[in-house]
C-alpha cells in the first residue's frame, strides 16, 4: 500500500514537471527590451555646463549599460546633432561598432544630423529619418582665426618665441603663407577621404557614389532616402519597431535612458566663469577670451549653418 503511494506522488511530481518545464522556456511578454539612448548637441571630447553636448565618454557609458542588460535585445540611438570635432566623432563610431556586433543598432534622426551627426550614423544596420530631417552635409571644415587686428585694437603686442618652422601657423596673429595654407588643406583632404570611406563602407555605396553626394550640401529626409543615405522615413516609434524586428522581438518594453547630466568638469568651467566676472571682466570679455584660448584648429565634421 505504501509503495503505491509512492509511486502516486511520483507520478503527480512527474506530470507538474512535464507542465511546468515548457512555461519555463516560454519568454515573458514584454520582458524583452529596446534601449532609447538619446544624443543631442554638438560632438565634442569634453562636456559643457551651458549646452548639450555628445561626448565619447557619455556614449560609452549608455552603449555599455545597454549591452550588460541581458533583456535589452536591441538598441535605438536617437541623434540630434550638426556634428563636431572629427576625432570624437571616430571613437564614438567605433563604439558603436563594437555594440553592433552583440545586438541590433538602429539610429532614429531627429530634426536634425549633419556632418559628424551623420558620421556617426551612418554605420547603424538602420537609419530611420523623418522626412523633414535635416542630414548629410558630408565634409569636414579646418578654421584659424586671424586675431592680429582685435590685438592690436587692443593695444595688445605678443611676443612669438617657437621651436619649429610652423609652430606659430595657428597662432593666429599673421597671414598663413602659400605653404602652410597647402599644409592645412591635406590635412582637410585626408579627414574628407576618411568621412567619404566610412559612409560608403556603412551605406554599401561605392567611393565615386559618396564623393558625388559628400559636398557639404544638406539633404532632407526623404532626399537622403532617395540617396541611399537612410533606409526608412518615420519617427522614433518606426526605429523602435524596426529594431525589434532586427532582434526578433515581437512586443518589446521600450527603456528609454536619460540624456547625460553635465560633469564636474564642466561645473568647474563655471565656477572659472565666476571667478572671472568677480575680477571686473564683463561678458563680452569672458567670450573673447574663450575664443583667443580656442584658436587652434580642430577640424571638424560640422554643418555651418
Amino acid at each position: 500500500m505504501k509503495g503505491k503511494k509512492t509511486a502516486l506522488v511520483v507520478l503527480v511530481l512527474l506530470l507538474f514537471a512535464m507542465i511546468l518545464f515548457p512555461m519555463a522556456c516560454i519568454s515573458v511578454p514584454g520582458r524583452d527590451k529596446v534601449a532609447v539612448i538619446p544624443l543631442s548637441g554638438t560632438i565634442t571630447a569634453g562636456s559643457s555646463f551651458f549646452s548639450s553636448t555628445i561626448t565619447p565618454e557619455v556614449v560609452k557609458e549608455q552603449l555599455d549599460r545597454a549591452e550588460r542588460d541581458r533583456v535589452v535585445k536591441a538598441v535605438v540611438l536617437r541623434i540630434e546633432s550638426p556634428g563636431g570635432v572629427v576625432a570624437p566623432c571616430q571613437e564614438i563610431l567605433e563604439e558603436i561598432e563594437k555594440v553592433k556586433q552583440s545586438k541590433p543598432i538602429v539610429v532614429s534622426m531627429g530634426e536634425q544630423a549633419t556632418s559628424g551627426g551623420y558620421y556617426i550614423s551612418c554605420k547603424a544596420d538602420k537609419i530611420v529619418a523623418l522626412p523633414g530631417t535635416l542630414t548629410g552635409s558630408i565634409g569636414v571644415i579646418a578654421e584659424i582665426p586671424n586675431v592680429q587686428g582685435l590685438y592690436e585694437k587692443l593695444g595688445i603686442q605678443m611676443q612669438i618665441f617657437k621651436g619649429g618652422k610652423y609652430k606659430d601657423m595657428y597662432a593666429g596673429l599673421r597671414e598663413l603663407t602659400p605653404e602652410e595654407r597647402e599644409i592645412m588643406q591635406e590635412m582637410v583632404d585626408v579627414y574628407y577621404e576618411q568621412f567619404v570611406a566610412v559612409v560608403a563602407e556603412g551605406r554599401g555605396l561605392s567611393t565615386e557614389q559618396v564623393r558625388n553626394l559628400a559636398t557639404g550640401q544638406i539633404y532632407t529626409g526623404v532626399e537622403a532616402k532617395e540617396l541611399g543615405l537612410v533606409d526608412e522615413l518615420g519617427g522614433v516609434d518606426t526605429a523602435i519597431n524596426l529594431a525589434a524586428q532586427l532582434a526578433g522581438v515581437v512586443s518589446p518594453e521600450v527603456e528609454y535612458y536619460q540624456q547625460a547630466r553635465p560633469s564636474l568638469r564642466s561645473l568647474l568651467g563655471l565656477a572659472d566663469i565666476a571667478r572671472l566676472r568677480l575680477l571686473g571682466l564683463s561678458g563680452q570679455d569672458i567670450i573673447l577670451l574663450q575664443i583667443l584660448s580656442n584658436a587652434y584648429p580642430q577640424p571638424q565634421y560640422l554643418y555651418q549653418s
